[in-house]
């Protein structure tokens, strides 16, 4: 096997080095043409911002959540903030594994903790690219792999990709943990899935994948007539990639707890952000007003947007997507429209749901290239003066 799952598997005694060159060779479409679009956006968000009086630097930087993450960096936790409706902001709701990367590069450069997010945001993303042409190389071959990647990079919010936050970071460790459970490295599987769920609170979307694809992996084994022991033997390293998944979420969400001195104490920290999970009734709310006032049309587009990312999730299942994409995609997607708060943030939070682009490559790469291309091209486009207009106007949370 030549994917890049099988570079450093336990126990494996072939020479890494060529294996990786080759992945990465394999790769270098992707990751030049991921580039070339994120570098589009960096540079109309440049010009656009220069001509609103604003610095760029400070929107990808020193914004919006970008600037609690790099507080936790720089302080710790313990931050909070009380507003005049009575909700009160900690820092506790923000994963700890960004700020940790931030504090580790500062301390070795010269760098701010902020230019040291929006480094491991650059960074990951390029990881997280990678990932995605990997996956999609192995189910549909290169060309559709390369436009997984390039697709997530054009997606209008996709200049958050380019931002100091833990989208870029959550997705590569997603990605590729995803893709371990795809290959079997089940224990990488479970290293990846916790630091994941270090790193942004959908992480339980990856250790459902682990979960899940192990448990259905385990009943054909013993509807097979395989015992227990047998079908763990098959498969080595599950159980313990099985354990090793839900560490870094539960570690995180326990110790949290433990500070609040409540076992919900994280939940409660969400809830004085107005956050939290109610099965979609107060977004399902929004919609309607919006649908039923004077911003109909508004309404009209979201229902619309809402509509067609839920046909992309079942046009992936239908053409058979594998199990531990489903269900990544499918409870980043169920999380992300279940939960209340702020619903501008909606399509962030559906950004690391990269297996909703794979009946579009998939399409894309039945094309002939020029067309494909100038398809990208026109979407990136598109993403590059979204992305600038949205983060010189209301932008992120």
């Amino acid at each position: 096997m030549n994917d890049l799952a099988s570079v450093a598997v336990p126990g494996r005694t072939r020479c890494e080095g060529p294996v990786v060159r080759a992945a990465l060779r394999r790769a270098a479409p992707a990751l030049l043409a991921y580039a070339a679009i994120r570098a589009l956006g960096v540079i109309v968000l440049a010009l656009w911002s220069a001509a609103d009086g604003k610095s760029w630097h400070t929107l990808l930087t020193a914004r919006w959540d970008s600037l609690w993450y790099s507080r936790v960096a720089e302080q710790g936790y313990g931050y909070t903030v009380a507003l005049p409706d009575g909700d009160v902001h900690s820092n506790l709701a923000f994963f700890p594994l960004l700020p940790w990367l931030e504090r580790g590069l500062s301390a070795l450069s010269p760098l701010s903790a902020a230019d040291a997010g929006m480094v491991v945001a650059w960074v990951t993303s390029l990881g997280a690219a990678w990932a995605l042409y990997a996956t999609g190389e192995r189910l549909h071959g290169p060309r559709a792999g390369v436009a997984l990647a390039a697709l997530w990079a054009a997606l209008p919010v996709g200049i958050v990709q380019s931002m100091a936050y833990s989208e870029s970071l959550f997705t590569a460790l997603a990605a590729w943990g995803v893709y371990a459970v795809l290959t079997g490295r089940w224990v990488w599987a479970g290293v990846l899935a916790s630091l994941a769920g270090l790193t942004r609170p959908v992480g339980a979307a990856v250790v459902a994948a682990v979960w899940i694809t192990a448990a259905v992996t385990l009943w054909r084994e013993r509807a097979d007539g395989a015992g227990l022991r047998a079908a763990l033997r098959r498969h080595p390293g599950m159980l313990p990639g099985a354990l090793l998944a839900p560490l870094g979420w539960c570690g995180f969400f326990l110790w949290v707890g433990a500070r609040q001195g409540s076992f919900t104490g994280y939940l409660e920290v969400q809830e004085g952000w107005g956050n939290g999970f109610d099965g979609g009734l107060a977004f399902g709310s929004f919609v309607w007003q919006q649908l039923s006032g004077p911003t109909f049309a508004a309404g009209l587009g979201l229902a619309v947007g809402v509509g067609l990312v839920i046909w992309l999730y079942v046009r992936g299942v239908r053409q058979g997507q594998p199990l531990p994409l489903a269900v990544y995609g499918g409870t980043v997607l169920l999380l992300a429209l279940t939960a209340k708060g702020y619903f501008g943030s909606k399509p962030r939070l559906m950004l690391p749901a990269y297996p909703l682009l794979l009946p579009l490559a998939v399409a894309l790469a039945r094309r002939r290239p020029v067309w494909s291309w100038l398809v990208i091209g026109l979407v990136a486009a598109g993403s590059a003066a979204y992305g600038a207009f949205w983060l010189n106007g209301s932008g992120p949370p």
